[in-house]
């Protein structure tokens, strides 16, 4: 179900009925709902699509590479610092080309990843017009979504037969540690090149645009309230 549609179509058959009837209210709530409505639309709008003239629009995939630079940095410090690898080394424990990051992914806190995109939004231009309906937290019921993506991309990333016999050629070999990381560092570095903006946005899009669907009801339901209010006032 398109919220955005429905809602924008919702609000302009009230303008049609107030202006059919007459009723001025109905028509005041018509308009101010659909002005809502449309406006809520066009931000949402903004966030994935570059519009002609206005400056700050398509900020998602403006920013991809800010967005792979801290995927990887992620990566690089909370799953292959110096103390985890000398710990699995110190284990004694074989690798085989199955090995898996399935299980250490799932405990991982992605919670700063989403974090940091929320402050990539808001420190853009679009921050501001993202600010006059509640700002960060309007975000919010976009984290566990964006998490779970997220987990599930690096889950396929690392189950790769390539970085599985990375993972042991390498660890075989003496002076693992610099070694390791330089070759995860170049591993991880050529998936993450393999992504384009167009997919990056594909990507956030799925996770969070049914979500800000919400904030287009919303403006059109409190625009229909000024709208309302505003003639009330006016008699």
């Amino acid at each position: 179900m398109n919220k955005s549609l429905i809602t924008n179509l919702t609000a302009f058959g009230i303008i049609v009925l107030g202006y059919t009837l007459p009723q001025e209210t109905i028509l005041a709530v018509g308009l101010f709902a659909f002005s809502g409505a449309l406006t809520n639309w066009l931000a949402v709008h903004m966030l994935f699509e570059k519009v002609p003239g206005l400056y700050g629009s398509g900020v998602i995939p403006a920013r991809f590479e800010e967005f792979k630079i801290a995927i990887k940095s992620m990566m690089m410090e909370q799953f292959f610092t110096d103390e985890n690898i000398d710990r699995f080394l110190s284990g004694g424990e074989g690798i085989s080309p199955d090995l898996h990051l399935t299980p250490v992914i799932k405990k991982v806190d992605l919670a700063p990843a989403f974090d940091s995109l929320v402050d990539v939004i808001m420190q853009s231009s679009f921050g501001g017009m993202l600010g006059m309906f509640g700002g960060q937290e309007a975000l919010m019921p976009l984290k566990e979504p964006f998490i779970e993506k997220m987990k599930g991309s690096l889950i396929e990333m690392t189950q790769t037969e390539e970085f599985a016999e990375l993972l042991k050629s390498e660890i075989e070999q003496p002076e693992v540690m610099s070694d390791i990381k330089t070759k995860v560092s170049a591993i991880i570095d050529k998936r993450l090149s393999e992504l384009t903006p167009q997919l990056v946005k594909e990507i956030v899009q799925q996770m969070i645009k049914q979500h800000l669907g919400w904030l287009v009801i919303w403006g059109g339901v409190f625009g229909g309230v000024i709208g309302l209010l505003s003639t009330l006032i006016s008699f």
